[in-house]
Order: structure tokens, then sequence, then C-alpha cells
């Protein structure tokens, strides 16, 4: 667990930035993948350390991304 408190905000971090970066070259849809796994990471920091801030922020996202990849598959 304490892997997770130490590691988790800087690996999602990478994961989102990583994210917008393939929106900006328009590589499609691997930027939802990459984006969305870092706002899950962000949305679970946000739950161990009881911060409603990131929570909220991170994951209201949550929905969105999942509308993304539904519209991917079907």
């Amino acid at each position: 667990m304490s892997f997770l408190k130490k590691y988790l905000k800087w690996i999602s971090t990478f994961l989102v930035l990583t994210g917008i970066l393939l929106t900006n070259l328009n590589i499609y849809p691997l930027n939802i993948y990459f984006h969305g796994l870092g706002v899950v990471g962000w949305t679970i920091s946000g739950l161990l350390l009881k911060d409603k801030a990131i929570l909220t922020n991170f994951g209201l996202q949550i929905p969105l991304f999942v509308i993304g990849i539904y519209k991917i598959i079907f």
C-alpha cells in the first residue's frame, strides 16, 4: 500500500500528460486510454488520501471517459 501512496500520483500524472500529448498529436483512441488510466489513478489516490477536491475533479471525469470508450467499442 505504501507504493501506491508514494508513486500513484506520479504515474497518474505521467499518464494524464501522455494522454494530453496524444490528443494534441491527434492519436486517437490511444489518447483516451492513457488519459483515462491517469484519471482512474488520481481518483484512487483521492480515495486513499480522502481528498475531496481530487475526487471531485477526477471522479467526475470517469463517466466522460467511459462514454468515449463505449463509442470506440460500439
